[in-house]
């Protein structure tokens, strides 16, 4: 991730007020820490730990560990990865916590995540039969892992409300030339930069704007917690049926997967 200026609030931040992104920023660093201590590489962990901690792989998450689509947000490559992941977090994080009100934030965080890490596998599935075709091995398999995905859908969310007139109970003035220059950079960077799993920017970037854009609507009617709700809803449908197309995908590469997997069955 790559941030610039945070986007200006018109008043001061209380830790109070967005505690659960603290928490998933402290979730985040004490696993870390945990990993070091356990004898992960600090700057470079080897595939056998991140597998070992829940990273996203496609053979394994669509042979069986469907887990590894939300374990993948909480393991970082390394301690750059991971500070720049939570500074990003803290950044949009302690903002869009009190934008949308705390439960439609925890859902678009996760939401927006899982949406990354199926986007992403859905490529390498994608690539997975073209690899069936003529062997390259830029067509094989990455381990994936990272909170990006969750982060850059509240960057799109926070972009997205900016684009529209201030409500008039909003809390915050969101920069929007700002966000979204960060958002641009974002992606370039991803296009542009070997090891960057842009698919999962994507994807997060993608739910997060949907949702913030249902949410922002929400705001104009009479009953804007069941508009809310059946937002949510439709996202986490829109979710399942894009989770169940690539599990269907899939299914005609198994032979595939457990080739691969019993290749590297020493290093995993």
């Amino acid at each position: 991730m790559t941030e610039t200026t945070p986007p200006q609030i018109n008043q001061k931040l209380q830790i109070q007020t967005w505690w659960f992104t603290a928490l998933l920023i402290a979730v985040n660093v004490g696993l870390f820490g945990w990993q070091i201590l356990s004898g992960v590489n600090i700057t470079d962990p080897a595939p056998v730990d991140a597998i070992a901690w829940g990273a996203d792989f496609t053979p394994l998450t669509f042979t069986g560990e469907p887990e590894r689509l939300f374990s993948s947000m909480f393991f970082h490559f390394g301690m750059i990865h991971l500070m720049l992941n939570m500074w990003a977090l803290y950044i949009f994080g302690s903002i869009a916590e009190q934008l949308f009100g705390r439960s439609y934030y925890v859902a678009l965080y996760f939401l927006a995540g899982l949406m990354g890490s199926v986007l992403s596998s859905y490529l390498s599935i994608r690539d997975g039969y073209e690899l069936l075709q003529h062997f390259d091995p830029n067509l094989l398999p990455r381990i994936s892992a990272g909170a990006s995905g969750a982060v850059m859908g509240l960057g799109a969310a926070l972009t997205v409300v900016s684009l529209f007139p201030p409500l008039p109970q909003q809390r915050f003035w969101l920069d929007k030339k700002s966000l979204l220059m960060i958002m641009g950079i974002n992606l370039v960077f991803g296009f542009t930069v070997s090891g960057i799993n842009n698919a999962a920017h994507i994807g997060g970037m993608l739910m997060g704007a949907l949702l913030a854009a249902t949410w922002y609507f929400s705001q104009k009617m009479h009953n804007k917690a069941v508009f809310q709700i059946m937002a949510l809803m439709i996202g986490f449908i829109l979710l399942a049926a894009f989770y169940w197309y690539c599990t269907a995908l899939s299914s005609g590469l198994n032979p595939l997967w457990h080739e691969i997997l019993r290749q590297n069955q020493s290093t995993f």
